[in-house]
C-alpha cells in the first residue's frame, strides 16, 4: 500500500520561496520509480510541474511555465518541491505523484499514486 503525504503549503507574498516536502511510504523495489509534482488551479485542470527518476539526479524535467523558479529534488522515501520567487499564477493545490514503471511524464494521467494536496496561496 502506497502513501504519499504533502506538508509545505501556506499562504505567502509574491517574491517568498517556500519548499514542499512529499513523504512516500510503501515504495518497494527498482530505481524505474519516478516522482512527480503537480498542482490545480481553482476552476482549472491539474497541470504537471515537474518529474525526476528515482535513479539518476540529472533525470528531471519541468514545465516550461516553472522552469527557473522550481525546483524537484530527493529520492524515493521523500521528494522535495522548491518554489522561488512565488507569483500569484502559482496558487494552487500541491500534489505529488510517484509510478513504478514505464515511461514517466507531465501527464496526470500516468501516474498511478497520489498524495492529497497542500495549499499554496500567494498574494
Amino acid at each position: 500500500h502506497v502513501q504519499l503525504v504533502e506538508s509545505g503549503g501556506d499562504s505567502v507574498q509574491a517574491g517568498w520561496s517556500l519548499r514542499l516536502p512529499c513523504h512516500i511510504l510503501g515504495l518497494i523495489g527498482s530505481n524505474s520509480y519516478c516522482m512527480a509534482w503537480f498542482r490545480q488551479a481553482p476552476g482549472k485542470d491539474p497541470e504537471g510541474v515537474a518529474y525526476m527518476y528515482a535513479a539518476g539526479a540529472d533525470r528531471k524535467r519541468y514545465a516550461d511555465s516553472v522552469k527557473g523558479r522550481f525546483t524537484i529534488s530527493g529520492d524515493m522515501a521523500t521528494i522535495y518541491l522548491q518554489i522561488d520567487n512565488l507569483k500569484p499564477e502559482d496558487t494552487g493545490l500541491y500534489s505529488c505523484a510517484a509510478k513504478d514503471s514505464g515511461v514517466c511524464s507531465l501527464n496526470p494521467a500516468v501516474w498511478d499514486y497520489w498524495g492529497q494536496g497542500t495549499q499554496v496561496t500567494v498574494s
